[in-house]
């Protein structure tokens, strides 16, 4: 696929604070009136865009009581659950696609949790802040400590990131568990450009990474 530049609109998940380019150009992966699991969902605000713009069957499963409760108040069928656990619940084949945003690197396993969410969609999107991004380099290199950036704006000592990574080892990763990459996003800041599949500048340059996974 030829690279593109493109816009996505504002989003509110349950990421950092930045304005969740993400969130747009995940539901821009989503082909309509499909079954989809949001997996650790946050407030809601993606269930919401897809099912206000592509009719989706939505669910969700969020740790959070606080992200529970605002799903429920928005009238999502969202129960509380952990990701690195409660996905093997879930029977084979139960969605068309399998959402993680911004999530994986704040589980416990995510090799795991990537072959449960293999096993119950038949596709996943998956999105993710990159630890290869240039200006976490540049912070390390400098300041020989953890970098602190917009994508990745908390202190070592309490980040709820605990299994970060970069473009290049999420590749190595799909690969490991037999996902192909079918479409892939790079984005840094409010700009997004499609690579089609992610090389060694994504790794320089995204902030954050969005692809589009199926199984081999």
């Amino acid at each position: 696929m030829t690279a593109r530049d493109v816009t996505a609109s504002n989003g509110g998940n349950n990421g950092h604070a930045q304005s969740r380019v993400d969130l747009a150009l995940i539901a821009e992966m989503i082909a309509p009136n499909v079954r989809v699991l949001d997996v650790g969902c946050g407030d809601g605000e993606l269930l919401a865009l897809l099912a206000r713009t592509k009719n989706v069957d939505g669910r969700g499963i969020e740790l959070s009581q606080e992200g529970v409760n605002a799903c429920v108040s928005r009238g999502l069928s969202v129960v509380q659950g952990d990701a690195d656990t409660d996905l093997r619940t879930y029977p084979d084949d139960a969605f068309d696609y399998v959402i993680l945003s911004q999530t994986i690197q704040a589980t416990r396993n995510p090799r795991e949790v990537l072959q449960q969410m293999k096993r119950i969609g038949r596709r996943a999107v998956v999105s993710f802040p990159n630890f290869g991004n240039w200006r976490v380099r540049l912070q390390l290199l400098c300041s020989g400590r953890m970098p602190v950036t917009r994508t990745l704006g908390h202190a070592w000592y309490d980040t709820p990131n605990i299994h970060l990574c970069t473009v290049r080892d999420f590749v190595a990763l799909c690969e490991e568990v037999d996902f192909n990459i079918d479409d892939a996003v790079s984005v840094s800041g409010n700009r997004a450009r499609r690579v089609g599949r992610p090389g060694r500048i994504d790794n320089l340059l995204a902030e954050d990474a969005v692809l589009l996974l199926s199984r081999k």
